[in-house]
């Protein structure tokens, strides 16, 4: 008789074990190429109702104060914070990318350098948002 031929209840079959996780599997780097993608789309958005704006010009500078004059409130204000923090993080992260994708240590560390990230959005947010709301606030 073959051994080969071991009937189904004599093989042992090791457990499922769910993947470790990948690059961008339900980890940090997924949660930031999502943020990525969304503040990409935001920063799209903006420019496109800044060149339709800023266009007004041409056709009627009356028409363009007005609508300068309409973004002079404090939900507009806080706006403008929320476009700053949507490029400082789509900049820093973008880096972030590029390493990861032409560095040859880049996947290895791409955990590390998305905290780096972290750490340099809330800096450099920390140095801008005092003085941006001050001003939106009429603290100066």
């Amino acid at each position: 008789m073959s051994t080969a031929s071991a009937s189904p209840t004599q093989t042992t079959k090791k457990p499922r074990r769910k993947p470790a996780g990948t690059l961008y599997r339900g980890r940090e780097g997924m949660w930031s190429w999502v943020a990525h993608r969304i503040t990409g789309v935001l920063i799209f958005f903006f420019l496109l109702v800044h060149v339709l704006d800023t266009s007004l010009v041409r056709v009627s500078p009356e028409a363009y104060n007005d609508v300068i004059g309409t973004y002079k409130n404090p939900i507009m204000g806080l706006g403008e914070a929320g476009l700053v923090a949507a490029i400082v993080f789509h900049a820093f992260n973008g880096i972030r990318i590029i390493l990861v994708d032409f560095w040859a240590k880049g996947p290895k560390y791409q955990r590390v350098m998305l905290w780096v990230v972290v750490g340099l959005f809330v800096v450099t947010m920390a140095g801008f948002l005092p003085r941006h709301l001050m001003h939106v606030f009429g603290g100066e």
